[in-house]
């Protein structure tokens, strides 16, 4: 007998690897458990997850005893996206970092220079972009004192970029703890132009230019998911921009004609420019 779930079970599915905190997973993984079906086919399936519920559960105490004793780390979401950086020991993740941002990070060859996450920001053509340098990574790196706050921070980021050495184990870590965020490989002596350009078309965004009637267009550029509409770019801006708005007259490659009249549906492309008519 197949197990055959319904599409409760399905949704709850999705809803579980796009979760990007260790809360929301173990809701998703709860909601799982209420909708799999419950019949000997699905003994596999239910057992799996009721592992899972547990092991969430343990890694939300861990996080709540470490904010309640002061050692939580606060790391606020930063530019137009995050980007984690994860290796094995001296797999060149603080080069790379200050390749990336010019961050002052320390560069050791000796294992585990870093001993907590190192923050810096990549400017792409006006975007800023927060990179994040996990410390390294190790066998059941769950386990370790932070593992599950470092683990927190990979799931809420919007790309991974794995370091080239030992990637299976980094790769087997991510599987073990359900962390499903993109992710691209790189070397430590990469060039780091090329690695910029290669993160951006991983993140799948797009740089979009407003501008005032006759003048030329601002600086710098707003970062809107690819497929975004003149409506996301007038919520980004004002809202009072969709409530008054009249038209837009857009330049580049969404446009039929420079300065097309476009309605607030109009969907964009990457380095338009935006003018916005309002009443």
């Amino acid at each position: 007998m197949p197990v055959n779930p319904g599409i409760e079970y399905q949704l709850a599915e999705e809803e579980f690897h796009s979760a990007s905190t260790t809360e929301e997973k173990l809701k998703a993984l709860q909601k799982m458990w209420s909708t799999v079906p419950k019949h000997k086919s699905s003994e596999g399936l239910q057992q799996q997850i009721k592992q899972k519920i547990a092991k969430y559960k343990e890694a939300s105490k861990k996080e709540k005893a470490s904010r309640r004793s002061g050692r939580s780390l606060s790391l606020k979401k930063d530019g137009s996206a995050t980007i984690s950086i994860l290796g094995v020991p001296n797999s060149g993740k603080s080069t790379l970092l200050k390749k990336l941002t010019n961050a002052n990070v320390l560069i050791a060859d000796y294992q585990f220079s870093t001993t907590k996450p190192e923050v810096g920001i990549l400017n792409y053509k006006g975007v800023l972009l927060q990179i994040i340098e996990i410390p390294a990574i190790i066998e059941n790196f769950e386990k370790s004192e932070k593992g599950p706050t470092y683990l927190a921070i990979m799931r809420m980021s919007d790309l991974l970029i794995l370091m080239g050495d030992s990637l299976e184990l980094v790769k087997k870590e991510l599987e073990d703890n359900d962390i499903y965020v993109k992710h691209l490989v790189a070397r430590k002596d990469e060039d780091a132009e090329k690695l910029k350009e290669r993160i951006w078309r991983s993140l799948d965004l797009m740089k979009i230019y407003t501008k005032q009637p006759r003048k030329k267009h601002d600086y710098p550029p707003l970062a809107l998911e690819k497929g975004a509409s003149v409506r996301d770019l007038a919520n980004n801006v004002h809202k009072d921009f969709v409530r008054n708005f009249k038209f837009a007259r857009v330049w580049g490659k969404s446009a039929k004609f420079e300065g097309q009249r476009v309605g607030i549906d109009h969907k964009l492309k990457d380095e338009d420019i935006v003018e916005f008519h309002t009443s």
